[in-house]
């Protein structure tokens, strides 16, 4: 598909443009990570090492991974058993890809409903990391909003899928 036909304007190519620089952002974090766990071991060499570097760890690499979900389902980039479709044609490939999108949407909004839940509750309790006091609740904003785009993607893709099985759009 050329990106025009993958929707390279109007509302959907906005929404891949935002899924994309999510992704990247994301990628930062991991970046800032890696600097930060560099830092602390050579501060705890040569000075003092980085306060509470596993704490920010353990949040950076959730962030990054959950950043990395819409990304990975708009560009087909998940774990796919292609052993058992490498003979199948484009519409059942499209069949399955559909029904996988549909799963990708049902989890994403199941996840997003229970984590905004349990946000709500971090916050009441007031929960905080051990050395930095970082409130938990806080890391759960880039999660609801990578599960949110989640779903935005599994939408997109599944009416890809869709437009194949119409025959709409060739699958390329």
């Amino acid at each position: 598909m050329t990106a025009d036909e993958k929707g390279g304007a109007g509302p959907i190519g906005a929404a891949r443009k935002i899924i994309h620089g999510w992704a990247l952002l994301g990628g930062c974090v991991l970046l800032a990570v890696v600097a930060m766990n560099m830092i602390s071991v050579i501060g705890g060499v040569v000075w003092k090492p980085f306060p509470g570097d596993f704490e920010m760890t353990e949040v950076g690499v959730a962030i990054a991974a959950f950043s990395f979900l819409p990304y990975c389902q708009l560009t087909y980039s998940n774990v796919t058993a292609d052993i058992f479709t490498s003979r199948a044609s484009p519409r059942t490939i499209a069949f399955l890809t559909a029904i996988a999108s549909i799963v990708a949407l049902l989890f994403s909004l199941l996840l997003c409903w229970r984590m905004f839940d349990g946000m709500l509750d971090q916050k009441e309790y007031g929960y905080t990391t051990a050395i930095l006091q970082f409130p938990h609740w806080m890391a759960f904003i880039p999660f609801l909003i990578s599960l949110a785009l989640l779903a935005i993607a599994a939408l997109i893709t599944f009416g890809e899928n869709a437009a194949v099985l119409i025959g709409n759009k060739s699958d390329d």
